[in-house]
C-alpha cells in the first residue's frame, strides 16, 4: 500500500504541473516529427555524417533498419571520476557494432571540480556551468543524426547538465554509464581533522597536502556522500541507469553495466527519456535522496530537472516527503561510513528494497530496461549487509528525511539536519553579517569569531556571483563549534553533499541580491535557528517567525530555472532558447 502522504504529494504536483507538463509532451511530439533521420536527410547532409565513420560502421549506419547511438562526455583529466570515461566509447562501439547498430562519439561537455576551485573565483562559474552542459548536449542531440543517447557523466553539475540537455530531446531514448567510485583512502573524518587543524595552526600545508593526497588519490568519484554520489543514487532512482552500477568501484567489471545499458537502449522497445522522467519517478528520486541523506544541491538539481520535463516541483513537496520517509543510511558526512563501505553494506537496492516495502515508492514506474521500478529493485537486490550503515524502515536512523526546509521572516532555506547532532541543530545568537568568504576568513584569523554566533553570509546567490559553495568555512566554524560556542551559517550560497557537523542554513531565498530580507540583517541582530521545528528567524525584524516572504508562481524559487540562471549571467537569449 502506498503512503498516504506520497499518494497525496504525487496527486498535487500532477495538478500543479497539468499545464506545463502537457506543454512539454506537445513540444516534445512536435520535435520528435522533425528530428534528423539519417535515412531522411539530404545526401550532402548525409555525406558529412559519413564522413569521417570506418567503413564497417558507414554500411550499419546506411541501413534504415539500425539504430544510430549517440555518446556524449564529459571525459577530462582534471575530474577525477571522468578520467575513465577516455576507454568508454570505443567499448561501447564494439557492444553496438556486436549488436547490429552503430555508436558513434557526437559531443562533450565541460566538466569541471569543485574541489579544485573551491575557495576561488572559478567557484562562481560551478553553478552556471549546469546550464552550459545542458546546452552542450542539447546541440549535439539537436544537430545530429543520433536517434539514441548514452551519457557518460558523474559528478557535480554535469549530471543535472546532461540530464536537463536530454530532455529538451525527450523522444529519445537517453541512458547514463557511470564511472564508479574511487577506492577507499584515508577516512573523510581524518580529512576533515586535518583542516581543522590547519586552521589552527597545528599542521602546516605540506602536512595539509600530504593527507588530503591520501584520501584523494586515484580516478573514480570522491568517497564521501556529497553531489558526484548522491546523483548516482538519483539516476538509479528515475530508472535511468542500473541500480547498485554508480556506487560501485571504478575497478569493477563495468561491461556487464555497458552491456545491460547499451541493449536496452538498441532493442525497439527502448523507452523515450520523457516516458521514464514523470512525476513518479521525480518523486522516488527525492524519497531515495531522502533516505539516505544526499547532497543539499538537490534542492536545485531536482527542481530543475522537474521543470525541465514540464513537472513543478517545490520545496514544500520536499519537505512534506522528508516528515515520512526515515532515514536508513549512515554515509559520511552524515556518519563515518563511506560510499564504498555503504555499497558493500547492500547499496542502493538494499535501501530502495526497504522504502519500496514500506509503501515509500511508486513501484510501477518504468525503468531503462523496461521492467517498473519493482522488478528492478528485486532483481539486483543484494539486501542489509551491515545495520550499523543501513537500517530498515521499521528500525531507521531517523524517522525523518535528512533534508529540512527552515522558513521565517528571513525566507526560506535548507539544512542538511542528518549531518548535525540533534543538539547543535538550535541555536539563538547574535548576528555577525559577512559581504564574502574572505571576510568570514579575516573575521575568524582575527579572533572575532570566538563567540556564540550566526553567521550571516550574504550576496552569495546565483544573481550576485553565480552561488558558490562555501566549503572553505567548514573547518573555521567546525573549530569554534568544538571550542562550545553555538554557531550557525546562514547564507544565500550553497554547501553541498559534504555538509556537515556545523548548522548551516543554505540557499536562502529571496538571495539579498534581489531584495529578500537577508540583505537588511544587522551585526547583533538576534538571529534563531531551528533545525528541529523548521523556523529561521530574526527577532529584530518585528514579525513572527510564520511570517515567511512567500514567492509567486511567476518567479517561486527561480533560482532554481535553468534558463534564469543562463540569462542572469551570460544574457544568452539564442543558446537558452536550445534548453527551452
Amino acid at each position: 500500500m502506498l503512503n498516504e502522504v506520497i499518494k497525496h504529494v504525487t496527486q498535487t504536483i500532477e495538478e500543479r504541473s497539468k499545464a506545463s507538463r502537457n506543454t512539454y509532451l506537445t513540444k516534445i511530439k512536435a520535435l520528435e516529427s522533425e528530428h534528423m533521420n539519417l535515412d531522411a536527410i539530404e545526401p550532402s547532409n548525409a555525406a558529412h555524417v559519413l564522413a569521417a565513420i570506418d567503413t564497417d560502421r558507414r554500411v550499419i549506419m546506411r541501413s534504415k533498419s539500425t539504430f544510430k547511438l549517440g555518446i556524449i562526455s564529459s571525459y577530462n583529466e582534471m575530474v577525477s571520476a571522468h578520467a575513465p570515461y577516455v576507454h568508454y566509447p570505443e567499448l561501447i562501439k564494439k557492444i553496438a557494432a556486436r549488436l547490429g547498430h552503430s555508436a558513434s562519439f557526437i559531443g562533450g561537455v565541460p566538466a569541471i571540480c569543485d574541489g579544485v576551485v573551491q575557495g576561488y573565483k572559478g567557484m562562481e562559474l560551478s553553478l552556471i556551468s549546469r546550464d552550459i552542459i545542458a546546452m552542450a548536449t542539447a546541440i549535439p542531440l539537436t544537430c545530429s543524426t543520433a536517434d539514441r543517447a548514452i551519457l557518460l557523466g558523474t559528478c557535480d553539475k554535469i549530471v543535472p547538465g546532461m540530464l536537463i540537455g536530454a530532455l529538451s530531446r525527450g523522444y529519445l531514448p537517453s541512458y547514463f554509464i557511470p564511472s564508479g567510485t574511487m577506492t577507499t583512502g584515508i577516512s573523510n573524518s581524518e580529512k576533515s581533522s586535518a583542516r581543522q587543524k590547519f586552521h589552527l595552526g597545528d599542521i602546516d600545508s605540506s602536512q595539509l597536502l600530504e593527507t588530503e593526497c591520501r584520501c584523494y588519490h586515484g580516478e573514480g568519484t570522491c568517497t564521501f556522500y556529497g553531489t558526484a554520489n548522491t546523483n548516482q543514487v538519483m539516476l538509479e532512482a528515475l530508472g535511468i541507469q542500473p541500480i547498485d552500477s554508480g556506487l560501485a568501484s571504478v575497478y569493477s567489471d563495468k561491461s556487464a553495466v555497458m552491456e545491460e545499458v547499451i541493449q536496452a537502449i538498441l532493442s525497439a522497445e527502448a523507452p523515450a527519456l520523457y516516458e521514464l522522467i514523470t512525476v513518479k519517478s521525480i518523486l522516488n528520486a527525492c524519497v531515495v535522496w531522502l533516505a539516505t541523506g544526499g547532497s543539499t544541491n538537490h534542492t536545485l538539481h531536482l527542481v530543475a530537472i522537474a521543470r525541465s520535463a514540464g513537472i513543478m516541483l517545490r520545496w514544500e513537496d520536499m519537505d512534506a516527503l522528508s516528515a515520512v520517509v526515515p532515514l536508513l543510511a549512515k554515509i559520511y558526512p552524515n556518519g563515518e561510513a563511506d560510499v564504498n563501505q555503504f555499497h558493500q553494506a547492500g547499496g542502493v537496492s538494499a535501501v530502495m528494497h526497504e522504502l519500496l516495502n514500506a509503501g515509500l515508492l511508486h513501484g510501477d514506474v518504468k525503468c531503462f530496461n523496461n521492467r517498473t521500478i519493482a522488478e528492478h529493485i528485486q532483481k539486483k537486490a543484494n539486501g542489509i549487509r551491515n545495520n550499523a550503515i543501513i537500517r530498515t524502515t521499521q528500525a531507521p536512523f531517523s524517522t525523518t528525511g535528512g533534508i529540512r526546509l527552515l522558513q521565517g521572516n528571513i525566507g526560506q532555506g535548507i539544512m542538511k539536519v542528518s549531518a548535525v547532532a540533534p543538539s547543535k541543530r538550535k541555536v539563538t545568537a547574535k548576528a555577525r553579517v559577512f559581504e564574502s568568504q574572505q571576510a568570514v576568513y579575516n573575521a575568524y584569523h582575527n579572533n572575532e569569531l570566538w563567540c556564540d554566533c550566526v553567521v550571516i553570509l550574504k550576496h552569495q546567490g546565483p544573481t550576485a556571483n553565480g552561488m558558490p559553495e562555501l566549503h572553505k568555512l567548514m573547518p573555521l566554524l567546525g573549530n569554534v563549534l568544538d571550542k562550545g560556542y553555538q554557531v550557525a551559517l546562514l547564507t544565500d550560497g550553497r554547501l553541498s553533499g559534504a555538509s556537515g557537523k556545523v548548522p548551516a542554513v543554505v540557499h536562502i531565498t529571496p538571495e539579498a541580491q534581489k531584495g529578500g530580507p537577508i540583505a537588511t540583517i544587522q551585526d547583533g541582530d538576534i538571529i534563531e535557528v531551528d533545525g528541529e521545528n523548521g523556523i529561521i528567524h530574526n527577532r529584530n525584524a518585528g514579525t513572527t517567525p510564520s511570517a515567511t516572504p512567500r514567492l509567486t508562481d511567476e518567479n517561486d524559487h527561480d533560482l532554481f530555472d535553468v534558463i534564469r540562471i543562463s540569462l542572469d549571467h551570460a544574457n544568452s537569449g539564442a543558446m537558452s532558447k536550445i534548453v527551452q
